[in-house]
């Protein structure tokens, strides 16, 4: 035991380093069986595992361009809703995701690498022309020209959502 200035004792445990790497050890094991629990219960697996095909995408651009996209083609009527099977289509929406990548577009400019303002143009050219594409059908088939022809599976709502 050591003494401190003013008569109290400091008492040093000789066996601490061996009792940290034993609680270090016990909590390790206990994220382990954690991260198994929810394996089998079919949540999410453990980040970084190999092999698993449910592990997020990294966090970079292509991400974020790839997110936003995604979104609008969604809007655009490229994804049946999961519970009626049948697409959504929201110009309001659809348009709003494009010009979020327009001003990401204006706001990188200068600072992407080649490839992903490439990438970025791309991208919004084609989500323009799909969103020119499915108003022209919307306006069509209100004005009783026919089914959304060229969307498949797509019922898009008329004026007004009916």
């Amino acid at each position: 035991m050591a003494e401190q200035p003013g008569g109290s004792k400091i008492i040093v445990d000789s066996d601490w380093k061996s009792q940290a790497q034993a609680e270090k050890e016990r909590l390790a094991a206990n994220e382990r069986a954690d991260k198994e629990k929810l394996a089998a219960k079919g949540g999410p697996a453990a980040a970084g595992a190999p092999g698993d095909s449910r592990e997020l995408p990294p966090a970079d651009f292509t991400s974020v361009v790839g997110t936003l996209v995604t979104q609008a083609l969604m809007y655009l009527g490229g994804f049946p809703d999961p519970q009626t099977g049948r697409a959504v289509v929201s110009l309001e929406y659809a348009r709003f995701h494009i010009d979020l990548l327009t001003v990401l577009q204006e706001k990188t400019k200068g600072n992407l690498a080649e490839r992903e303002a490439q990438d970025l143009t791309e991208a919004i050219y084609e989500l323009q022309m799909r969103y020119v594409q499915i108003g022209k059908m919307i306006a069509s088939q209100a004005l009783g020209k026919g089914p959304a022809a060229g969307v498949p599976g797509a019922e898009v709502p008329g004026p007004l959502g009916t």
